[in-house]
C-alpha cells in the first residue's frame, strides 16, 4: 500500500463538478493498493500518517502531527501510484489491485481513519473520475510505503 501525503491548507474534491469532499488545513492522502496488501499494510499507514509530525510548530519546525494541529484529512483513492514506468512510454498498471479488493481496503482505511479522527476525514469517491483543488503549504510532500517502511 502506497500514500503520498501533502500538508495542506485546503483541498476538496469533484465529482461530475459536484463538490464531495472538502477540507482546511491538514492532510491530503492518494492511496494506491497493490493486490498483495493487507488490513495491517493499512494499520501501519494509518498510526506512521496521524504521528507524523509534519506541521511547524511555534518556532516554526516541523513538531506537530495532524492530530496536534486538529487538523483534517481528505483520502483519496489512485490506483496510479502503482504505475510500472520501465518498459515504452505507456505506464502499466498491472500491479494495482483489481477495483473490488482495493474498494474493500480502501473503505477499511478509511473507516479507520474516522474512528480516529471522526468528523475530521472527508474522502474522494471509488473509482469515479474526481477533480481535485489543494494549496499546498511548504510545500511538504511524502511518500510512504507499507512494504519498505522508510
Amino acid at each position: 500500500m502506497r500514500w503520498v501525503i501533502q500538508r495542506v491548507l485546503e483541498a476538496d474534491v469533484r465529482v461530475n463538478q459536484q463538490l464531495v469532499g472538502q477540507i482546511g488545513q491538514g492532510l491530503l492522502i492518494l492511496c494506491g493498493i497493490e493486490e498483495n496488501d493487507t488490513e495491517r499494510d493499512a494499520d501501519w499507514l494509518i498510526k506512521k500518517t496521524i504521528q507524523m509530525r509534519i506541521f511547524s510548530d511555534a518556532e516554526d519546525k516541523m513538531n506537530l502531527s495532524v492530530l496536534d494541529v486538529k487538523g483534517s484529512i481528505l483520502f483519496i483513492s489512485q490506483f496510479t501510484l502503482h504505475a510500472l514506468t520501465a518498459k515504452g512510454n505507456r505506464p502499466s498498471f498491472i500491479r494495482a489491485a483489481n477495483p473490488d479488493f482495493a474498494r474493500k481496503l480502501y473503505t477499511y482505511s478509511l473507516s479507520k481513519l474516522k474512528e480516529t479522527l471522526a468528523e475530521n476525514i472527508q474522502s474522494g469517491a471509488f473509482g469515479a473520475d474526481m477533480k481535485i483543488n489543494s494549496r499546498l503549504d511548504g510545500p511538504v510532500t511524502i511518500i510512504v510505503d507499507s512494504k519498505s517502511r522508510e
